[in-house]
């Protein structure tokens, strides 16, 4: 220790005094006096100098020494006398070494104890954190009924036979008041709830002037007492509810599902009317104002997806409870033309016009394109319909089209859009409100006018911020809505035969011949493309199939069973069976007597593609959502990368249970 002190702290010298005793002997053949002389002073310097750093050398050994018993006191005294509980232990073996005073308290023990575990004083004590080097424990530990936040580090020692040996030296930290107010300022956070009476107007042209009152005496008292003592509920116009409370009673609402959605479904106004109740709900929000703003997006939410049930919008997503109900008809030719007229002057002063809809486009999307490319015709703009040509479901549509002179060189692939597009030219998207299934994400993108056109139901992602949302889930198909649109701008001249053939087969499509889901719009939309020149003997030849294709069908269909009674589903492992195929076997599978729903999986690629039909009954949208699916009530499709049939075989199964059981 001496020696490293030296060669640390002292200068060489040594190279000096070498120095000065060979001038000393050099100058002794020439002036032996002053050779006599230089040795005499360079000795005494050096004896000078030895003594001189024997004594500083000293000093700072003593120094070190006090310094060092100064940190070995100031340590132990910090272990036994650390205001914070202290345990150390071998986190091999769980042997305890020692512990202070104040977590002997803790643990309940009176006096130290020798050779006792670690989980006989704290049971379920976690160790692999200590072991992974980590200096907190992920989570909090329990003990005598208090919570504790246990901060730690682990060094090696040398056991007495010279191998190693690890101690771990824990610190505990009281949370338990502190854990205790968290919860109670989660649990008293505001949650705003805003209510909508969906079909008000039909319950009053229903009822009579002294029913009225009635029912609605019957709605207010249903929700009063649903709410009970919760928080503050206010009527804020006749159909039109707000509701504020308490984050504690959430999680309540959520495990009953809303049940005041059924409640409110229970009352009879007539033999087949009843109200239905859609809930917007916001939590998590840091403002008043922010929770006011993420309910009236879950209501505005809950109302595009069919109405009928709660939409709760947190810090990241939206949650769906209930929307199983069949929703009935409520639009208004106010809003076809409020929204023709919006359409018309965006492609006005579009300087390009892009049309897109979903990927694998089918009848509906590229008719409801075709009627689009209309109205930008009689716009004096010539529309760009976005669209693989590969991959689709329409080819013998898009032939007919194609072969038109004023459809040479309308469409074009993703990748030509994007790099043809300028700034102020509008995206159209049609039969999709999801950003994820559109044909080209990198186009919807580039662009900031964006008109969405589309009947399914809403999900959690949909297109924000379009400058035209024509979003209507009670209608049969995109082209419906497009055919209500052109009745404003164009006159039926206007319309190229093909293109009306187009928008019927779209709707023939959706609307399985005129079987589901139609209303009265939807017949007169199909008169006026009847006016324009549709013959529905072209739109059947556009259904025809291949031998083949059929044979793949019903080869489909052999392959089913029931679930449920009335669930029919197949699932096929092998490939060769193509999208289309597998749609069309879902819609037979509902030929069958006593079947509500039909699920169709089939291999495609490294993922599974899947099929949902109903008769309305079983709302298929709700159920496919679960894997990600979407669609509307009645028909409903989606896909699953990197998964085998089986499996999500077995998420459906799952889904359905999970639907049935609520």
């Amino acid at each position: 220790m001496n020696k490293k002190l030296s060669r640390l702290l002292e200068p060489n010298m040594k190279l000096y005094f070498f120095c000065l005793l060979v001038f000393s002997l050099a100058a002794f053949p020439v002036k032996p006096a002053l050779s006599a002389a230089e040795l005499a002073v360079t000795a005494a310097l050096y004896v000078y100098f030895t003594r001189n750093s024997q004594k500083r050398r000293q000093g700072i050994l003593q120094y070190i020494d006090s310094v060092t018993g100064s940190v070995d006191t100031a340590s132990k005294s910090t272990l036994i006398n650390s205001p914070l509980p202290i345990m150390v232990f071998r986190p091999d073996t769980g042997e305890v070494i020692w512990s202070n005073e104040n977590f002997l308290q803790l643990a309940g023990v009176r006096e130290h104890r020798f050779e006792i575990k670690v989980e006989d004083t704290v049971p379920d004590f976690p160790l692999q954190w200590l072991l992974e080097g980590r200096q907190e424990c992920p989570r909090r530990v329990e003990m005598n009924g208090r919570q504790f936040q246990v901060y730690g580090s682990m060094v090696r020692a040398k056991a007495r036979d010279g191998s190693p040996n690890l101690v771990a030296t824990t610190y505990w930290v009281d949370t338990t008041d502190a854990d205790r107010l968290k919860e109670r300022f989660a649990a008293s956070r505001p949650v705003i709830a805003l209510m909508q009476v969906d079909n008000y107007e039909d319950l009053m042209k229903a009822c009579a002037d002294t029913q009225r009152s009635a029912v609605l005496a019957q709605i207010d008292e249903k929700l009063s007492q649903w709410t009970g003592d919760a928080g503050l509920l206010t009527k804020t116009d006749r159909d039109h509810y707000l509701f504020v409370f308490e984050e504690q009673y959430f999680q309540k609402f959520v495990s009953e599902r809303f049940s005041v959605l059924d409640t409110i479904r229970d009352i009879r106004v007539s033999e087949t009317l009843n109200p239905t109740l859609s809930i917007g709900v916001g939590v998590e929000a840091d403002t008043l104002a922010e929770l006011y703003k993420n309910a009236n997006l879950s209501l505005e939410m809950a109302l595009s997806r069919g109405g009928d049930q709660a939409v709760v919008r947190n810090r990241l997503d939206f949650a769906f409870y209930g929307g199983r109900t069949k929703a009935t008809e409520k639009r208004t030719k106010v809003k076809s033309r409020v929204m023709a007229n919006a359409l018309g002057e965006l492609m006005t002063d579009a300087g390009q016009v892009y049309i897109m809809g979903h990927t694998f486009a089918d009848m509906d999307c590229v008719g409801a394109a075709a009627g689009l490319c209309c109205i930008a015709r009689k716009r004096g703009k010539k529309a760009q319909i976005v669209m693989n040509l590969e991959k689709n479901a329409a080819g013998g549509l898009l032939s007919q089209l194609r072969a038109l002179p004023e459809y040479e060189n309308v469409f074009v692939t993703p990748q030509d859009a994007f790099l043809r597009m300028q700034p102020g030219a509008l995206v159209v998207v049609a039969d999709t409100n999801r950003p994820d299934f559109v044909e080209s994400r990198q186009v919807l993108e580039a662009s900031n006018r964006v008109a969405v056109i589309d009947h399914h139901r809403r999900a959690s992602s949909y297109i924000e911020n379009a400058a035209l949302n024509f979003h209507e889930p009670y209608a049969s198909s995109a082209c419906e809505l497009v055919t209500e649109l052109l009745g404003y701008l164009v006159e039926p001249t206007d319309l190229l035969r093909e293109e009306a053939v187009a928008l019927l087969a779209g709707i023939v499509l959706d609307t399985k011949h005129f079987t589901m889901r139609t209303g009265g719009r939807t017949f007169e939309a199909a008169a006026f493309l009847r006016r324009a020149g549709a013959d529905t003997a072209d739109v059947q030849r556009l259904f025809q199939n291949e031998l083949s294709d059929v044979v793949t069908r019903y080869d489909v269909m052999r392959q089913a069973e029931i679930l449920y009674d009335d669930i029919a589903s197949a699932a096929v492992e092998p490939g060769g069976v193509d999208r289309v195929a597998g749609a069309q076997a879902a819609d037979e599978l509902l030929t069958l007597k006593g079947v509500k729903a039909s699920f169709v999986l089939t291999r495609s690629g490294e993922g599974v593609q899947m099929s949902a039909r109903s008769l309305g009954d079983i709302n298929v949208q709700v159920i496919l959502e679960a894997l990600g699916g979407g669609g509307n009530s009645t028909t409903a499709g989606g896909r699953v990368e990197n998964a085998s049939v089986a499996d999500v075989r077995e998420r459906l199964v799952e889904a359905i249970d999970n639907y049935l059981a609520d």
